[in-house]
């Protein structure tokens, strides 16, 4: 069980260092998955990054679609520069992207056709069809960050769906959108940018595959069939997806392995699972961090830091913050008024 696996957090703590390690975030340009290294093969990480001649930037990537990856990739110079990106090499794939600051007199071309000067504004979505050699004007700072949308994870999307695969997206070249839920979605994210130690492939995951079916839906009319789902999941459903997330406190359960082992699609098994518990599956893993953070703070010979390590948090200022966030006081004040464990460390 979770809380007898954290009986000596400090023995475990060179363990889960190793595995945030191998998190899904670089900031070299080289996206990782978990697990290990997986070569680039479309358009992020530094494959993305070298087209606006920047040589590191931060990439991260989700594998919860089987047959491609889904990446977010972080593209930023605080510099004014004056050159044309280089093109993208041409696939099946789609660049989502949300702008992070106002970038006026964007000027922009596909297969070499020029098309409206206009401004893009913070909040702004705007799409790159790779099939058409976008390139743009860089002559000021840029930050954005731009999801890699490949065929296949649209096509993935769908089948999970039991809808009809979709064809291209709809968008009008060079011009921006303001989308709420794109920029609501993505704006998650790019708090993983920040913090990449905490991220987890369960937060990463459900974001991702948010953000890629919300864009099928809204720019390629994917049309979803209704779930009605009256009961949520199972009771062995439920336990078995709660069991692997207690287990796996460090967040490296994924949506797709979730899904997997209940029997159900990635998307029914998010929504039967938030009808069961009340919550996302990240959510649920916060929850369940804490229930264990509290077990272990009535042990007085244990220290805050080993017990965040323990709990699957990044370190004692995760740890505090996602304490304090969901029960109203910081784990040292909530340890304070509560009565001290006799339990003692068996050896």
């Amino acid at each position: 069980m979770a809380i007898s696996n954290a009986r000596k957090p400090w023995a475990q703590t060179q363990m889960v260092a190793e595995r945030r390690a191998q998190r899904i975030f670089s900031a070299t340009g080289k996206p990782l998955a978990m697990g290990g290294d997986m070569a680039e093969a479309g358009a992020y990480g530094q494959r993305l990054g070298s087209r606006f001649n920047l040589e590191a930037v931060p990439t991260i990537l989700s594998r919860t679609i089987k047959k491609a990856n889904l990446a977010v990739t972080e593209i930023r110079s605080d510099e004014t520069g004056f050159f044309m990106t280089k093109s993208i090499p041409r696939e099946d794939a789609f660049l989502v992207a949300l702008q992070l600051r106002d970038f006026p007199h964007h000027q922009y071309w596909e297969d070499g056709r020029a098309f409206p000067v206009g401004d893009l504004k913070a909040g702004h979505t705007i799409l790159y069809d790779l099939k058409r050699d976008p390139v743009v004007l860089i002559d000021k700072p840029f930050h954005s960050l731009h999801f890699y949308l490949p065929r296949p994870a649209l096509d993935e999307i769908a089948d999970d769906a039991e809808a009809p695969r979709i064809g291209d997206l709809a968008y009008q070249p060079g011009a921006g959108v303001m989308d709420e839920v794109m920029r609501h979605l993505t704006l998650a994210v790019a708090a993983a940018f920040a913090r990449p130690e905490e991220v987890g492939r369960t937060f990463i995951d459900h974001i991702a595959l948010a953000i890629g079916t919300h864009v099928a839906e809204t720019y390629g009319g994917l049309r979803l069939r209704p779930h009605h789902i009256r009961g949520g999941l199972s009771p062995w459903q439920e336990r078995r997806a709660t069991e692997m997330l207690a287990a796996r406190l460090d967040g490296s359960a994924g949506i797709a392995e979730l899904a997997l082992e209940c029997g159900l699609s990635q998307r029914h098994f998010c929504r039967a699972f938030r009808q069961s518990t009340g919550l996302s599956p990240h959510a649920w893993l916060q929850h369940r961090r804490v229930d264990v953070a509290k077990t272990l703070l009535c042990r007085r010979d244990l220290q805050l830091a080993d017990i965040a390590i323990a709990c699957g948090f990044a370190d004692q200022s995760h740890f505090t913050r996602v304490f304090t966030h969901l029960i109203g006081i910081s784990p040292g004040a909530w340890r304070r008024v509560q009565p001290p464990s006799q339990e003692r460390e068996t050896e």
